[in-house]
């Protein structure tokens, strides 16, 4: 796959090994005098290591390369203990790269469940949690909804529809169960693509509700949705659970995620699946 990673020029490189401290991901070695990049898999690409080479010669290119593989670098890190973890996941999460951050969180839990200080780490930078510095788009908000205008009676009217939407963020990854918003909430969990083909999504679907959004196909880390779908009834107890996708056969694994989410929480709570066709038509509610 095409993607950003780092170059070494090796006749700018004088091995000093400044570079190593600030890759915790065990990327770079000092090999025969040189830095070298030993895995691709290992190597992020975000640059920590760039700023402390003192003579400049690792820069950040893009070109063919093994795909990154945040588990197998996570592995790596937690020999070094909680300060070595600490600093990944906070690079991960100052850099937006939300996805990579919820595999490795997702790691920790399943691998990592004896050692405290670990887990206590993995707490501080969850990327559900507020953290000062990070992306102003993931604050937890919420809001009153736009009321509608009055209409004289017999005659339509002109004005834009209010959206129903109270609150932000609502990508799934984004979330957090704790948000005051979602306390006693009827949950809307929805395809990225419903809204697109339903003209009448707020109206209909999303007007009382709280709302998540997800991609069963192309979204990655869906092992932490699962967990935060749990929470929600748990933790948050909301009251119900509808989720709407598309005809598309992918869209079904939403549903199959809320289902198992469901099936792991110790409330019970009514779940409701609508069907969106393609050209916007309700086919199963």
């Amino acid at each position: 796959m095409k993607r950003k990673i780092i170059r070494i020029d090796e006749e700018k490189c004088d091995g000093c090994g400044a570079c190593i401290p600030n890759c915790p991901e065990g990327a770079l070695k000092v090999i025969e005098g040189k830095a070298r990049l030993v895995g691709e898999i290992m190597c992020d690409g975000l640059g920590a290591c760039v700023g402390r080479c003192p003579v400049g010669a690792i820069t950040i290119e893009e070109r063919e390369a093994a795909e990154y593989d945040e588990r197998q670098v996570m592995a790596h890190i937690v020999r070094q203990g909680p300060g070595a973890v600490q600093e990944h996941l906070t690079h991960l999460k100052e850099h937006g790269e939300h996805a990579l951050l919820a595999q490795g969180l997702a790691f920790l839990k399943e691998t990592q469940p004896a050692l405290p200080s670990i887990q206590k780490t993995a707490r501080s930078v969850d990327f559900e949690l507020p953290r000062v510095g990070g992306c102003p788009g993931s604050r937890a908000m919420s809001f009153a909804p736009v009321p509608a205008l009055a209409t004289a009676p017999g005659k339509e009217s002109s004005a834009p529809r209010p959206s129903a939407l109270r609150h932000w963020p609502v990508q799934l990854h984004l979330i957090s169960p704790r948000a005051p918003h979602y306390q006693g909430s009827e949950l809307l969990l929805a395809a990225d693509c419903v809204p697109f083909a339903l003209a009448n999504f707020h109206e209909d679907f999303l007007s009382g509700k709280t709302l998540a959004i997800a991609c069963p196909k192309l979204d990655e880390g869906q092992e932490v949705y699962r967990e935060k779908l749990t929470a929600m009834i748990d933790e948050a107890q909301i009251k119900t659970l509808t989720v709407i996708t598309m005809q598309v056969p992918c869209c079904s694994g939403l549903v199959r995620l809320a289902q198992a989410a469901v099936a792991a929480a110790q409330r019970q709570i009514p779940v409701k699946s609508v069907v969106i066709s393609l050209r916007g038509e309700v086919l199963q509610t």
